[in-house]
């Protein structure tokens, strides 16, 4: 069973991200806003301005004190040794946000929103540097790259995922889900439109994994100035609300959430070392299953392109709409953190002391 974090939220949380010193800030509706310990106790909690619903929140990664978080179409920065007053206010948005990142060296902030534009914040100049507006819906997800401060990659309700390098202001390359899914509705199969919701990087920085309302997980490897897909997988019965790579060197663990109520774990090291495209020798890295989580059976196992089968390493019955997944390491153990429809947050062990 999950452990609960309470009494941080009275209404629904929205979103989550952890801090390198391992403190824990989730957003929820109404403009509230809540640190915590990475023992589930609340540290500090406070109501942003217009009471919007805060939708991201991420913490610098050179200042583990500082955090950006958006609500409406505001973002905040904020102290979190005095969370009362932002220390600044950023108002280039002119739609709701929905997704913040900020570079590794905390020199950059992306802010994607409802238009499915882009805003490039300079951190250091605190003006508006960019405006990257490619996506023709809502823009769910900008995420810089690792190692690369000028790059990232964007998705939306558009159904495309892009590759940017902030030197220019159009995409270097575009690929359109719908494309793809076009021969499955020409053959009379029942056409569920692949928005895509989520996006995250992993660590390497040249492999991404994207989440889509068709239940299917693609994985995608940058190859200089485009990406091909590697990989894709019917991860869920319903939409994909997250992924999220664990921040393993050695190794690609993905977990997702959706609609579907359930959490997986997913291990594609394996798959991707199988592709034509050169890849560095990976070494496995094994994690112990714990008794509270279920394996797949094989009438649930999913289908690479290839044909290759491919299942969950651990599910977790949920059973709540997933709104954000993220990861921490806890007094060294891995833990999945869960936010959904309830004003608590999920904490499931993925790895045994």
């Amino acid at each position: 069973m999950a452990e609960r974090w309470t009494n941080g939220h009275s209404s629904s949380i929205l979103c989550l991200n952890v801090s390198k010193d391992g403190l824990v800030a989730s957003g929820a509706e109404g403009g509230e806003l809540t640190i915590w310990s990475e023992e589930g106790s609340r540290i500090e909690r406070t109501w942003l301005q217009k009471a919007d619903d805060v939708t991201c929140a991420v913490f610098s990664p050179i200042f583990p004190r500082r955090l950006y978080a958006s609500h409406g179409e505001t973002v905040s920065v904020l102290d979190i040794r005095c969370l009362k007053e932002p220390v600044e206010c950023f108002h280039v948005n002119e739609e709701e946000i929905n997704y913040l990142s900020v570079n590794e060296t905390d020199s950059l902030l992306a802010v994607a929103d409802d238009s499915g534009a882009i805003k490039i914040i300079d951190l250091e100049s605190k003006k508006l540097s960019r405006c990257l507006s490619r996506h023709s819906n809502i823009c769910t997800s900008a995420v810089f790259r690792p190692q690369r401060p000028q790059c990232l990659v964007s998705c939306g309700l558009d159904m495309k995922v892009m590759l940017w390098n902030l030197q220019k202001t159009r995409p270097l390359w575009i690929k359109s889900l719908q494309e793809e899914e076009a021969e499955d509705q020409s053959a009379g199969q029942l056409f569920n439109p692949p928005l895509v919701h989520s996006l995250s990087v992993s660590s390497c920085g040249n492999i991404f994994g994207c989440g889509a309302e068709d239940g299917k997980i693609r994985i995608f490897r940058v190859i200089g100035t485009k990406f091909e897909q590697e990989m894709a997988f019917k991860g869920h019965s319903l939409g994909v609300s997250q992924v999220c790579f664990l921040p393993e060197a050695e190794a690609y663990w993905l977990a997702t959430g959706g609609n579907d109520g359930k959490v997986l774990l997913w291990n594609v090291t394996n798959d991707l070392g199988k592709q034509k495209s050169p890849v560095k020798a990976i070494h496995r890295h094994k994690i112990r299953m714990p008794n509270s989580a279920k394996k797949v059976d094989k009438m649930n196992a999913k289908f690479t392109n290839e044909g290759v089968p491919i299942s969950p390493k651990l599910t977790f019955e949920h059973g709540e709409k997933v709104n954000w997944i993220s990861y921490a390491q806890i007094k060294g153990s891995r833990r999945i953190l869960v936010a959904d429809q309830t004003s608590s947050i999920s904490v499931y062990p993925i790895a045994e002391p």
